[in-house]
């Protein structure tokens, strides 16, 4: 039998959201802050040769435009002010967190609640200055390496640095009012916006070449096909969990005696979600970027790196694939699910998996079902982000689909979809106690209205 939720669930109509106010509200605010982000992605950086970077673009968009592309939104190949995107607050955020969870006085600084939340965030923007200003440095000197800017020198790359760096400050700002004031997680829906507007130009580049012949329609139809199949398996992979049983035992509280309930430990095939895939792309790219706007003037180290490194490499999709299965193991047992932290939660709260210990035994099956669950999961990532470059290798796509990109679509859909739900069913919650309280107010009104019968 259908919950209360779940019935409030399947009346929502367009009529529900029309009557939510505030939500409307959300939705509007988190529209104009990404336009507002998006003519960001259209001002460039001062000092920056456009025709020379066009001409720069167009030849080298084939090696190093998808990854690129897909984090920053083409701001990159703009070289606009949001050139770095959002990966550097990303890339701190998550070594943060993997800092929080092995050293000591993080990890106390985290159980203090608000201000220990407050304190790391704080942590993560200094981190994320010191990486925006790091890539910015190295972007500045590559542009300059490759002849792309028009007066060269220490006044180009301060004005270039201080116009990156603001720009990937500004972005973290943005997520944080999106996150705060509107619908969704900010920094993933920049991510996310990023993405779906590269996504018409690159359609439409490919199919213009199945039109001319350069790529046959058997392939055309093929990938079509397989974009659906690929997003399909990734909702499904996303949503898969294993379901562990909890039960509680009879309990008395003061007089009363409650009987003793059951509930399910929801544990996700892929808890890491796509931090593992995002880590590892951002560490493998960076060499393939500096080295790509120096136009090859690279020292005999970073020849070699790109060499047996660069993108579609045996190497690189090796490393890539190695590097995510390490990250999704590492990220789930030291930060997404600590299976010691939910076990003392368990028993904490009387709960206990039947046929197993309170204690150490729980955390031990947990991390046994943990383990196996990852292997799953762990597969499934590395399989769909080294899809891009199967693709680009043997059938000559020329944009770059797959990968973190469909995990992010995805991953970033389903959740807000799942916010705007909840605060659609907030509202009906609203409604339904506002007309409550009114219903009481008039009996009770209609009640004392009422005059009891004289006796006479």
């Amino acid at each position: 039998m259908a919950s209360a939720a779940e019935q409030m669930a399947a009346n929502m109509s367009w009529s529900a959201f029309a009557k939510a106010t505030e939500l409307r509200q959300r939705i509007l605010f988190t529209i104009g802050l990404l336009i507002i982000y998006r003519v960001g992605t259209y001002i460039p950086v001062p000092g920056i040769d456009a025709g020379a970077l066009k001409e720069f673009m167009d030849q080298a968009q084939q090696g190093i435009g998808g990854m690129l592309s897909m984090f920053t939104g083409g701001a990159l190949a703009r070289m606009g002010l949001f050139a770095l995107g959002i990966m550097p607050y990303i890339s701190a955020s998550i070594i943060v967190q993997l800092l929080t969870s092995l050293v000591p006085s993080l990890e106390q600084l985290k159980k203090e609640g608000e201000q220990g939340r407050k304190k790391i965030n704080q942590y993560t923007r200094y981190g994320t200055v010191l990486l925006a200003t790091f890539q910015a440095v190295a972007l500045a000197r590559s542009l300059e390496a490759g002849s792309l800017v028009t007066e060269p020198g220490l006044f180009f790359q301060a004005g270039a640095v201080l116009s990156l760096v603001g720009g990937t400050m500004f972005l973290m700002w943005l997520g944080e009012q999106i996150t705060a004031r509107g619908v969704g997680n900010g920094i993933s829906l920049i991510i996310f916006v990023g993405i779906v507007a590269e996504i018409p130009a690159a359609t439409a580049q490919f199919l213009s070449q199945g039109r001319s012949g350069a790529i046959s329609p058997a392939v055309v139809v093929g990938v079509m096909v397989m974009i659906v199949a690929v997003v399909a398996f990734v909702v499904f992979m996303e949503r898969a969990l294993r379901k562990v049983h909890i039960q509680y035992p009879r309990r008395q509280v003061g007089m009363k005696v409650y009987d003793g309930g059951s509930s399910h430990l929801p544990i996700k095939v892929n808890p890491a979600g796509v931090i593992p895939a995002i880590f590892a792309s951002a560490l493998l790219l960076l060499p393939t970027t500096i080295s790509t706007f120096s136009s090859g003037q690279s020292g005999p180290v970073m020849s070699a790196i790109l060499a047996y490194f660069g993108p579609g490499q045996p190497l690189y999709l090796l490393f890539y694939g190695g590097m995510t299965v390490f990250f999704t193991f590492f990220y789930t047992k030291e930060v997404s699910f600590k299976v010691d932290d939910v076990a003392d939660n368990l028993k904490s709260q009387n709960g206990f998996i039947p046929g197993i210990r309170p204690g150490k035994k729980t955390a031990e099956y947990l991390d046994y079902v943990v383990t196996r669950l990852l292997v799953v999961g762990s597969a499934y990532l590395a399989a769909v982000v080294l899809l891009p470059d199967f693709l680009r290798s043997e059938f000559a796509v020329p944009f770059y689909f797959g990968g973190t990109s469909v995990l992010i679509v995805v991953s970033v859909t389903m959740d807000t979809i799942n916010q705007v739900q909840s605060h659609l069913l907030a509202h009906q919650y609203e409604g339904l106690i506002e007309k409550s309280q009114l219903r009481g107010g008039g009996s009770r009104r209609r009640g004392r209205g009422r005059r009891k019968p004289v006796r006479k």
